[in-house]
């Protein structure tokens, strides 16, 4: 993470020179005096695969309409590889992809005519976007479809189609909203691997929003947004860290009794869950042997729950993930 910056000509750069794929200072959008962003700073490094995170309604795809110049901000600004997004929004479309989260193909045309209609919007010639099409078609398995009606894809085949033709003019940074929104598990995780391979093949940036804890994981590094602010900005692992601990959840033959004996014996204070009991332990794989052996009652259950990203978002803000989208 950098710790420091500085301006130059063409934008903002971090402290090893290198200017930053996407930068945000005090970025902020109102809607009739109701704010949908407050004040959001973010810096992602050119090739980092960088994860929105939080419920629906917290401001994720407003900010990524301010960075792609889909809308103005009501305050702060914004650099995409440099290029002020207020200032040189035409520079600004050159440089991103930007996938939406309902598709936005041409259902009756074929793969590679809806990847052709992309290449003339940026000026590119025939016979550059047939090999370009070839190339990414063949990255994400879609070769052997490319004169095949989208209308006759799966919604994985679609959403594949998607990235690859928001690359077709070779930009900078690829952002998605939701790329995975309304996918069964087995097509999101294709859409991931798929994901994988582009990066480093275009060595490109990607930055997308998402509500899926599991697909953050994927991610270099995480911001969590709630209610227009960044709350916690880290690796997924650093932001884990935030908490510490594994949770020991336990069943037995009586609870009352093994809250006491894990207090006098451990020193740990046990919490009542889920009609059994919890407790936090630095390395809950090595403790439960330890506690299955110095407790007097029969355990009937025990699960060791590492700390997840549900549980940072809880941290920080009170509440689940889940349990915001259900309020929002």
């Amino acid at each position: 993470m950098f710790t420091k910056s500085r301006r130059c000509d063409d934008g903002l750069q971090a402290t090893d020179g290198a200017v930053a794929a996407v930068r945000a200072r005090g970025l902020a959008k109102s809607y009739k005096g109701r704010p949908a962003v407050r004040g959001v700073d973010l810096t992602v490094a050119a090739g980092e695969t960088f994860g929105f995170l939080g419920p629906n309604g917290a401001g994720k795809s407003t900010t990524m309409a301010m960075l792609c110049t889909m809308t103005a901000p009501s305050a702060g600004q914004a650099w995409i590889a440099g290029h002020d997004v207020g200032a040189h929004p035409h520079q600004v479309r050159r440089r991103i992809g930007l996938i939406f989260q309902d598709t936005t193909l041409d259902q009756s045309l074929t793969a590679w005519e809806n990847l052709r209609f992309h290449a003339r919007l940026h000026g590119i010639s025939t016979a550059v976007a047939r090999e370009r099409a070839r190339e990414l078609l063949e990255l994400v398995d879609l070769d052997g479809r490319s004169d095949s009606p989208v209308r006759t894809f799966s919604g994985g085949m679609k959403r594949r189609l998607e990235i690859i033709r928001g690359l077709m003019h070779r930009p900078r940074v690829l952002f998605l909203d939701e790329p995975t929104v309304g996918l069964d598990p087995q097509a999101r995780a294709q859409i991931w691997e798929h994901l994988r391979r582009l990066r480093q093949s275009e060595r490109i940036t990607l930055f997308l929003t998402t509500h899926y804890l599991d697909e953050a994981e994927h991610c270099d590094r995480i911001a969590i947004i709630d209610d227009g602010r960044v709350i916690a900005e880290d690796t997924p692992g650093g932001l884990k860290s935030v908490l510490g601990t594994d949770r020991v959840e336990l069943r037995s033959s009586d609870d009352r009794a093994a809250a006491a004996q894990l207090r006098e014996t451990f020193g740990l204070r046990a919490e009542e869950r889920s009609g059994g009991l919890s407790v936090r332990v630095d390395d809950g794989a090595a403790f439960v042997p330890r506690m299955c052996a110095n407790l007097d009652v029969a355990i009937e259950s025990v699960t060791v729950v590492r700390p997840s990203l549900d549980e940072v978002f809880f941290h920080y803000t009170g509440r689940g993930i889940r349990e915001s989208e259900a309020g929002s």
